[in-house]
Order: structure tokens, then C-alpha cells, then sequence
């Protein structure tokens, strides 16, 4: 049980669980970076250099090479993931401040040295 316990409590540090969001939220976001330079911007550039090649039906070709619709879902993925991993972080924290709420027992010494000064004021 000790060796779970100590997993716990690594797991649920903040510098581990701040990584592994990090993580998480980069590889969201490179999707969207990605999606919006192959799917939105390269079409986009290559318009240009179609032109000059004479290419027939220029405009039909550029503008049906643009992805939309694939960087509005690459960009909604993100959103979701980050709402998730916003709740995740969330009940973590809420995890955290009940573990912390347990009041503490009095050890018995200090109980004793109190009744001895409560006997003392008396």
C-alpha cells in the first residue's frame, strides 16, 4: 500500500500534472497549426504560382483545395480537449482541498501540556 500511496503523491504534484497538460495542450495545438498551414494557407499560396503555370479553372482549384471544414474540427478538438483537461485539473484541485481540510489530531503531549496550563491559570 505504501508504494501506491507514494505513486499518488507523485503523480499529483503540480510539476507533473503542469507537464503532462503541457503536453497535452502542445499536441492540440500543432494539430491546429498543422491543419491551418496544409488545409488553409498552402492552398492559398499556391494560388499564386498556379497563375503563372496558366492553370485553367484557377479559381474553382484554389478555393476547392481549401480545407475549411477541417480547421474549424481541428480547432473545436482543441476546444474540447482543453475544457476536459480544465475539468480533470478542476476535480484534482477539488481532490487536493478535501485531503487537506482533515483536521489533524492533537498529538497527546500537547493535549497534556494544555491541561496543564489550563490547571496553572487556575
Amino acid at each position: 500500500m505504501g508504494m501506491l500511496r507514494e505513486f499518488k503523491d507523485f503523480a499529483l504534484k503540480g510539476n507533473v500534472v503542469d507537464l503532462a497538460i503541457a503536453v497535452i495542450i502542445g499536441g492540440a495545438f500543432g494539430t491546429i497549426v498543422s491543419s491551418l498551414v496544409d488545409d488553409v494557407v498552402t492552398p492559398l499560396l499556391l494560388t499564386p504560382a498556379l497563375k503563372a503555370a496558366n492553370a485553367q479553372d484557377l479559381d474553382k482549384l484554389a478555393w476547392g483545395a481549401v480545407k475549411y471544414g477541417k480547421f474549424i474540427a481541428a480547432v473545436i478538438k482543441f476546444i474540447i480537449i482543453a475544457f476536459i483537461l480544465f475539468l480533470l485539473v478542476k476535480m484534482m484541485n477539488n481532490l487536493k482541498k478535501k485531503d487537506q481540510a482533515a483536521p489533524v489530531a492533537t498529538p497527546e503531549d500537547i493535549i497534556l501540556l494544555r491541561e496543564i496550563r489550563d490547571a496553572l491559570k487556575k
